[in-house]
């Protein structure tokens, strides 16, 4: 598995994890859209947050529960698993 998250990878779990449906597309083309805007409050976060960890097999560290667009989301994550590599 690639070891970066991708807009891919983040649309699967803001669905399964959070039962929030968007394209990947819709994520790639406005990037700093809100989460909020997607329907995809703190607890969905935490729960997407909490799979990538499963995944993984890591904690994700820093404040990616703060982050509020899919780009910020993107690059903290990718952030603590370069540290975390």
């Amino acid at each position: 598995m690639n070891s970066q998250l991708t807009y891919e990878e983040l649309s699967g779990l803001m669905r399964s994890s959070a039962g929030v449906r968007v394209e990947q597309a819709a994520l790639e083309r406005d990037p700093e859209t809100p989460f909020a805007e997607y329907g995809l409050d703190s607890l969905g976060l935490l729960g997407i947050i909490g799979e990538l960890e499963n995944r993984r097999g890591t904690s994700i560290a820093g404040d990616v529960d703060g982050c509020r667009t899919p780009h910020a989301f993107i690059d903290a994550v990718n952030a603590s698993l370069t540290k975390g590599a």
